[in-house]
């Protein structure tokens, strides 16, 4: 992925057509590792095409992808319903507990108002 938008930097920097030693140096210059064997395979891929096909192809193929799904909902019989075909018991809700997480900005800066004036 990281191949893929350093050639996506230097296409909207005006490079139509970003080498190897483009992309790679994009990668070096935020101390990404760039691997040729990669590069080079990447590059033979989308060499002679036009980068907005590419992008439109890549969406075509996600929209496929199945990204999550409804949990199917198992009904259980009731305890003590004597097992002669009861209605299945309605799951309750899990209730999410929220967790307020300290910014680090609380703990290094002391907003008490100061006495000196």
């Amino acid at each position: 992925m990281k191949i893929v938008a350093a050639y996506l930097l230097a296409v909207l920097g005006s490079n139509p057509n970003p080498s190897a030693d483009d992309i790679r140096s994009i990668l070096e210059s935020v101390g990404a590792e760039a691997e040729d064997k990669r590069i080079n395979h990447f590059l033979a891929e989308v060499k002679g095409k036009d980068i907005t096909e590419v992008i439109t192809a890549g969406r075509e193929k996600f929209a496929s992808v199945p990204s999550g799904g409804s949990v199917a909902a198992i009904g259980v019989a009731a305890p003590g319903s004597g097992g002669a075909g009861g209605a299945p018991a309605a799951e309750e809700p899990k209730k999410e507990e929220k967790v307020e997480e300290k910014e680090e900005s609380d703990e290094v800066w002391n907003l008490q108002p100061s006495s000196r004036v």
